[in-house]
């Protein structure tokens, strides 16, 4: 952390007394508003019956103010940047400010340790939700859990985890995504969407729901008052599962696509007596992190989390879809796409990341990011140099901007430039003329790009690809507050300019950008060539990854995880409001659900709620 003076810590000593101040008036102004907490102690909840007279409503998002060109025009007032770092009143954003500079947090903390804020930045092994719409979770609760059945339990992972058999378990596993999708196309469902909120567990959504409710009012269960807790526009259901790995790791050779070696003294497992059988029963300990020496049942990375979901295995950390042994699994989209659906993939974060590039490729290790791209957009790569795979026809997602010299952990076929999708490898897409490019571009307003390449895409029968991003590989982060302003945390301050507001789109313009190509209908090859089908949308499955969840919480910043679950919310709303406005619920099933959790502990909820309250900047507790 960089020194800071203590005028500074005088500055923000008064600021906190003021906060404090003020938020010991407004305590007792809300008091009453907590009434109705509710304490529903279910393992799920299963919702059979639409309501839509309770359903929130699904508008168009509103466009992103390109605030860039508007100033330049003249249409927006001095000072109403999203970027001012100098918010006028932002307790949530004083409070993350003041217990970073302090350490020391009496509402929260990050880690096992109570009197330290920042104590823990990695991920967590804590019990993680999974929402349904279009289908209910009867399949995983007529057998029961896998982990209350041996048999099941030793199958899945290939051996007997320690201490994990459970045969009191209303929990379920990350393996059973893998299986509920297979199970949806089984049903003949046609439109498969998972939303997969990077590192937000439980206690992540509840921070969110607190600061739009601006009261605590739940301790249990779905929750309410974020949209995939509330919506009530078709069947839905929720449960939560465990992320735990195969193996915590392994040696492998990234050039040769071999795993040399298994690390068989690191396994996966999880022990509800050690974490708790609940995500709001939890044990505070070091057994969620990996800290129990007596039993240190690996903690997931996203790579191996994500092959559970999209191929049903449990493997090592590191892995694209590997098994332990090296032998390559195929992931469900390159399945579906076999079977006539259309196949994308939309993240916040770089377009080759663990997440975005386990729906598609194969790879012994996740670093190997220009190759990770090429299996996405169908070109040679290491894990397949003679038959390239077909590629997806969707692939949106961050990273543009960002320049390395030397490969790191990637193979020898590494070449310098952008890390992620290298320059070359973008010129052969556009010779190859497949695609529909979109990447960022100065001066031009990043939604509308993107809106205007889905729609050629759309028109000619192409494929599309957009590449964006800031300086860091990733979206612009939104605050709790709507705005755009990050402040201190583990790694530091994070600063956008008005043409990163400007010239990215969000998540939510990916996702509609992505729904608008997956669902067009197909060329009628067998009639005209200018004829298109009139079988309506075609089948298609899509991943949507809100990937600064997870890089907010590995930072300990709960303004900006806060905001992160926010825009993976808008992007949700999207999928809504497409679904209905093509009357597609009876042929649509989406998945809410993460691939790990962190190791937040909110100790005073009311603090998020009078942060909500108090502050002049907040734009989504209206």
């Amino acid at each position: 952390m960089s020194h800071v003076s203590s005028s500074h810590f005088l500055s923000v000593w008064r600021c906190d007394l003021r906060a404090m101040l003020a938020i010991l008036v407004i305590q007792c102004l809300i008091a009453s508003t907590n009434a109705g907490t509710t304490h529903a102690q279910d393992a799920g909840t299963k919702i059979l019956v639409a309501d839509t007279t309770t359903a929130p409503a699904a508008p168009t998002p509103e466009e992103k103010t390109d605030t860039a060109l508007l100033e330049q025009t003249g249409e927006i007032a001095a000072g109403e940047a999203s970027t001012d770092s100098k918010s006028s009143n932002d307790p949530l954003r004083e409070m993350q400010t003041s217990a970073m500079e302090n350490q020391s947090a009496a509402w929260g903390h990050w880690g096992d340790q109570a009197n330290k804020y920042s104590a823990w930045k990695e991920h967590s092994n804590r019990l993680v939700p999974l929402y349904t719409f279009g289908m209910t979770l009867d399949s995983l609760r007529e057998p029961g859990s896998l982990y209350a059945d041996d048999a099941r339990l030793e199958e899945r992972y290939g051996y007997m985890p320690q201490s994990t058999s459970n045969p009191n378990a209303l929990y379920h596993d990350q393996t059973d995504v893998y299986q509920l999708q297979q199970l949806a196309v089984a049903q003949g469902k046609k439109h498969i969407i998972l939303m997969i909120f990077d590192g937000m567990d439980w206690q992540t959504t509840r921070n969110a729901a607190i600061y739009r409710n601006q009261a605590d009012l739940y301790d249990s269960g779905r929750g309410r008052g974020l949209a995939f807790q509330d919506y009530r526009g078709t069947v839905t259901d929720y449960t939560f599962i465990v992320s735990s790995p195969g193996l915590g790791g392994a040696e492998f050779d990234v050039d040769s696509q071999l795993v040399v070696s298994s690390n068989q003294d690191s396994m996966g497992g999880f022990d509800p007596n050690l974490a708790g059988p609940s995500p709001w029963q939890e044990r505070m300990s070091s057994y969620p992190i990996g800290g129990d020496r007596a039993l240190p049942h690996s903690v997931t990375d996203s790579a191996a989390s994500a092959a559970s979901m999209m191929s049903g295995i449990k493997t090592y950390n590191g892995s694209i879809n590997c098994k332990v042994d090296g032998t390559q699994a195929e992931p469900i989209g390159r399945c579906l796409q076999e079977q006539g659906f259309a196949i994308g993939a939309v993240s916040s974060v770089p377009v080759s990341h663990a997440t975005p590039a386990s729906t598609y490729a194969n790879n012994v290790s996740r670093k190997d990011y220009q190759d990770l791209s090429r299996d996405l957009v169908g070109l040679p790569s290491s894990a397949h140099r003679k038959n390239p795979l077909p590629g997806a026809d969707v692939v949106i997602g961050s990273g543009w901007g960002e320049m390395a010299d030397k490969p790191k952990l990637q193979g020898n076929n590494f070449l310098s430039g952008n890390e992620y999708l290298h320059e070359s490898d973008l010129k052969k897409l556009e010779e190859r003329g497949d695609y529909v490019i979109a990447k960022r571009t100065s001066g031009v307003r990043g939604s509308e790009l993107l809106r205007e390449a889905a729609h050629t895409a759309a028109q000619s029968h192409k494929r599309l690809l957009g590449f964006f991003g800031s300086k860091g590989g990733h979206l612009p982060f939104a605050t709790a507050d709507g705005n755009y302003n990050p402040t201190v945390d583990a790694y530091g301050i994070e600063n956008y300019s008005q043409a990163d507001l400007a010239e990215n789109p969000t998540l939510a313009d990916m996702t509609d950008a992505a729904l608008q190509v997956l669902s067009a209908p197909e060329q009628n090859q067998t009639a005209n060539a200018n004829k298109e089908s009139d079988a309506g949308p075609r089948p298609f499955w899509l991943l949507v990854e809100c990937g600064d969840v997870d890089w907010a919480n590995h930072a300990n910043n709960l303004d900006s995880s806060i905001g992160a679950v926010y825009s993976g919310e808008d992007a949700f709303k999207t999928v809504v409001r497409w679904v209905e406005s093509n009357d597609a619920w009876e042929d649509t099933v989406v998945f809410v659900t993460s691939d790990h959790g962190h190791y937040f502990h909110l100790d005073d909820p009311q603090a998020i709620a009078d942060a909500a309250a108090l502050s002049s900047t907040n734009k989504v507790s209206e």
